[in-house]
């Protein structure tokens, strides 16, 4: 029939459509076999397994702490090994091993060179490791080179003054001379308020020999001196609570650079700095109470590794039930992740030569 499309299969279809759903089907037909071979090809491939949580499970990592056993470091380590394994990929074991010497001198020496720097091996120190070793103390390791997981709390110490001392702040301290008592030199109850008296023009005399805190708090209470150059505020809470209760005493200030969390009202070292310099030294002197009682992995743990354990040890810190423990054994949590840390050590690392000399003067070098 002239003018009418022709008949293909019954179907009434211009001859371009038929080509085209030729082409269409072919095209069809040949993603099917292509997505068959895909799925063949993927049916192959091992099943992946996630590589941190792989290399931890049945695995055993060793938590050096530098203390003894029964202190504050250890009750520490100890209480928060089974919260943060829980959210470690692959959930190994912890295991407290107490090593001593130099405060910590040893046991980081030890993650940097002896351990298979594999992440299996951390530690816990003197919160002031990174100060004496930016002084120039001894020990084979770098500060700035470890890795640093976390903090679980600052080590929070406070500079003390009895309430009826004519001196009750720092700036009262600018006025009039106060006595206070210390330990050593390079001890902070005695390099701060050097520090101070250099920087801001307080006027402290240092009356030193006092065999820590103890001595230095009943000196104060004989009427002996008018203030304590450093007590532990966990100390202070436990063992002298009358004191807080009765306002007996004032606190002056904590050693930390920044404010602590429990004592908002309380300045720390860096709300007295004058200028560039003194901000410096004062941040770089109080460094180890911001660096607290915080864990640290070797310098060569893989980087996925040390990830893992950082995202860990924050989600542990914010984990209900070691919340409830700590509170529980009054335990104080102030929580700041390592990569924070890895700048408050940074920090102290790069402090110019000459800060450094005029900081070891404060301390008797």
């Amino acid at each position: 029939m002239r003018g009418a499309n022709n008949l293909r299969g019954g179907s009434l279809l211009p001859r371009n459509a038929d080509r085209s759903a030729s082409s269409v089907s072919r095209a069809k037909g040949l993603a099917r076999r292509m997505l068959a071979l895909l799925i063949v090809a993927l049916s192959a491939l091992p099943v992946l397994a996630e590589p941190v949580a792989d290399f931890y499970r049945g695995k055993q990592i060793s938590l050096y702490v530098s203390f003894p056993p029964g202190g504050g470091y250890d009750i520490y380590a100890r209480l928060f090994g089974p919260h943060f394994t829980r959210h470690i990929p692959g959930n190994p074991q912890i295991l407290v091993k107490n090593m001593e010497g130099g405060s910590g001198v040893r046991a980081a020496a030890y993650i940097t060179s002896v351990t298979a720097q594999d992440g299996l091996s951390l530690g816990m120190f003197l919160d002031t490791l990174t100060l004496g070793k930016v002084l120039g103390g001894p020990g084979e390791f770098d500060p700035q080179k470890l890795v640093w997981i976390g903090r679980m709390n600052a080590t929070a110490t406070v500079a003390l003054v009895w309430a009826k001392s004519k001196v009750q702040s720092v700036e009262d301290a600018k006025k009039n001379e106060i006595v206070i008592a210390g330990s050593v030199p390079s001890n902070s109850s005695s390099f701060i308020p050097t520090a101070l008296n250099d920087l801001i023009g307080t006027k402290f005399r240092i009356i030193l020999g006092y065999g820590g805190s103890p001595p230095m708090a009943l000196a104060m209470e004989r009427g002996e001196v008018d203030a304590i150059g450093g007590m532990s505020w966990e100390a202070l809470q436990l063992e002298k609570r009358n004191w807080l209760d009765e306002k007996l005493v004032k606190i002056l200030f904590t050693q930390s650079a920044r404010r602590y969390r429990e004592l908002p009202d309380v300045p720390g070292l860096l709300d007295f700095a004058a200028d560039a310099r003194s901000r410096t030294l004062l941040g770089l002197l109080g460094s180890g109470p911001d660096i607290g009682r915080a864990l640290v992995a070797e310098p060569g743990i893989p980087l996925e590794r040390a990830a893992a354990l950082r995202k860990a040890f924050m989600d542990a810190m914010a984990d209900p039930a070691w919340i409830a423990e700590a509170q529980k054994r009054n335990l104080g949590l102030d929580a700041i992740a390592g990569e924070e840390l890895q700048g408050i050590v940074a920090s102290a690392v790069a402090t110019p030569k000459d800060v450094l000399d005029q900081a070891k003067k404060y301390i008797g070098q």
